[in-house]
């Protein structure tokens, strides 16, 4: 008898055992690895890098952008610049628009479906220079594209040759045709209300036309000479920065 109360409770107790054995690995919830947070979180950061913004295709005017008003003898155009995206285009036209350097200039070559170009101060399409009184080269950005009412750095065929000319992109027919393969589909969709995509990556983008594309659209529809300088002049008044 006394046997049986001894093999009874060494069963109850290794029933016992098996019991708090059980609930420790299967009733405690399991706890992600340090790993595994890591790799979720590397994992989001590598998401949010890859998404562009396209700062273009908005009206709105952030706090890394500047706005400013180009007032030309035929109505004002309102533009805003891209200083983290092109730093030296940017701190080149502002410079020289707060110092009056295009003030009084002409729009020296306009060509209708295609674009209005300026900042020469002899007027011929030859001259000018930057602030640093030598030429400066184009700096590229996957964010930024010749679409309609981008405004751009004019240059010559040399790779480094950015002095003071600029040009605002004109055409308003659909190009979408004509864009690579590569192109984001916000900026596609863009390109179906006009710009000129083969520019792109040639010229340095460094800001955008948000109000006033119908004083762009009148000045590239004016009679030109056959060096496409318009028959009756049109200047920049003035070029103002708001900080």
């Amino acid at each position: 008898m006394k046997s049986t109360k001894l093999l009874l409770g060494g069963l109850l107790f290794i029933i016992a055992v098996a019991m708090i054995i059980y609930g420790v690995f299967f009733l405690i919830p399991s706890q992600p690895t340090t790993s595994s947070t890591q790799i979720s979180s590397t994992s989001l950061s590598t998401t949010k890098e890859t998404i562009h913004s396209f700062p273009q295709l908005s009206t709105d005017i952030a706090e890394n952008e500047t706005a400013v008003d180009m007032v030309t003898s035929m109505g004002t155009i309102k533009i805003k610049l891209f200083p983290e995206l092109a730093p030296k285009a940017v701190e080149n036209f502002i410079s020289l628009s707060k110092k009056g350097y295009y003030d009084g200039t002409i729009f020296h070559r306009v060509i209708q479906d295609f674009m209005i170009q300026g900042g020469d101060p002899e007027g011929t399409g030859t001259g000018g220079e930057s602030i640093w009184r030598e030429p400066f080269e184009v700096e590229p950005s996957d964010q930024l594209y010749h679409i309609r009412g981008a405004l751009a750095m004019a240059k010559t065929n040399a790779p480094i040759s950015i002095g003071s000319q600029f040009f605002i992109v004109q055409n308003q027919q659909d190009m979408s045709s004509s864009i690579a393969d590569t192109v984001p589909n916000e900026i596609a969709e863009a390109y179906e209300k006009g710009g000129y995509p083969s520019l792109d990556g040639h010229y340095t983008v460094f800001g955008q036309v948000i109000h006033g594309m119908e004083v762009v659209d009148a000045i590239a529809a004016l009679k030109t000479a056959k060096n496409d300088l318009p028959i009756e002049p049109v200047t920049v008044d003035s070029i103002v920065v708001h900080e």
